[in-house]
């Protein structure tokens, strides 16, 4: 019988050097693969405005023309209205565009930003207490308009909180009345915007301009009236109202718009802050002598979406 004598057999060589290089090729494999990306491209929560802070660092957008959103404004309007005022400013930078900005309007109702301004700084230097109960009575009732406290009966008491909530989301005629008469002073209101460089503004004749109020928007918006918790508080007023028909009815949901309406015979305004993402403006739109006013309302909301897409 014959037996393989495989004891003295030589054993083929190994490659070590092949060997090594796949190992090192397996592990640089491994490395880039586990290695977190660039911070530039990771991953943020939604409705930060992180996003397109980046693609605009990467990509700047073109200088902005003001002329070229005065002229889009002036043919959206074209000859629907005799008389009004826009402006536009940017919170971030010293672009703006106006026209007729510097003209007085009545001011209707946008004369509650005032007022809400005026209670929030004397809030904050502890002069007014928000929670302190006011109670109605009969002369304080103002039987016309918009609001709900006019169908109270005196006697029925509202914190101070309560009024300016209400003054502002649902425009309450009784509880402006109320705030700037009793609780904070028309006087002391009219010291403050001149003190705050509102020289267009007459809080007894209730009249104002368009330059006026994106001064005292951007203002509280900035935090330059109150503390940081009662600016929140006032801005989630101006947020909420039962008027969203105007500025921001064609605006992304994504779009926060803080803002007053006015409304009179012939009349219809409202002037605001846009805030979406890390764009913030404000806008305004103020009117005179308006035959349509529904058609107004849809006007300045057509205006109000051309200066989002601008700005944008």
């Amino acid at each position: 019988m014959y037996w393989h004598n495989t004891r003295y057999r030589p054993r083929p060589k190994r490659s070590w050097r092949k060997i090594f290089f796949l190992a090192l090729f397996a592990l640089l494999v491994i490395t880039v693969v586990r290695r977190p990306e660039p911070a530039v491209l990771s991953p943020v929560p939604e409705d930060t405005g992180e996003n397109r802070s980046i693609i605009r660092y990467l990509f700047p957008p073109h200088k902005k023309d003001p002329e070229d959103l005065q002229r889009d404004v002036q043919n959206i309007v074209d000859n629907a209205w005799p008389n009004y005022s826009v402006l536009v400013k940017d919170m971030a930078s010293d672009f703006s565009m106006g026209i007729n900005e510097n003209i007085i309007y009545m001011a209707a109702s946008v004369n509650k930003i005032p007022i809400l301004t005026s209670l929030y700084y004397l809030a904050q230097k502890e002069d007014v207490d928000l929670d302190e109960m006011i109670t109605l009575q009969p002369a304080d009732i103002q039987d016309y308009g918009t609001g709900s406290i006019r169908y109270s009966a005196p006697g029925t008491t509202y914190s101070i909180k309560t009024l300016a909530k209400l003054m502002i989301q649902q425009s309450d005629n009784t509880a402006a009345y109320i705030l700037a008469n009793h609780v904070v002073g028309i006087s002391i209101m009219q010291s403050l915007m001149n003190d705050w460089g509102l020289t267009q503004t007459d809080i007894v004749s209730n009249k104002t301009s368009n330059r006026d109020m994106a001064i005292l928007l951007e203002k509280l918006y900035k935090g330059g009236i109150t503390g940081t918790a009662l600016t929140q508080e006032a801005l989630a007023f101006l947020k909420d109202t039962d008027f969203e028909n105007r500025l921001p009815a064609l605006l992304p949901k994504g779009a926060t718009v803080y803002h007053k309406i006015g409304t009179e015979v012939r009349i219809i305004h409202d002037v605001g802050i846009v805030k979406d993402g890390d764009t913030a403006y404000y806008i305004g739109v103020l009117t005179a002598d308006v035959l349509d006013e529904e058609g107004a309302e849809a006007l300045i909301a057509k205006i109000s979406k051309k200066v989002w897409e601008y700005m944008e």
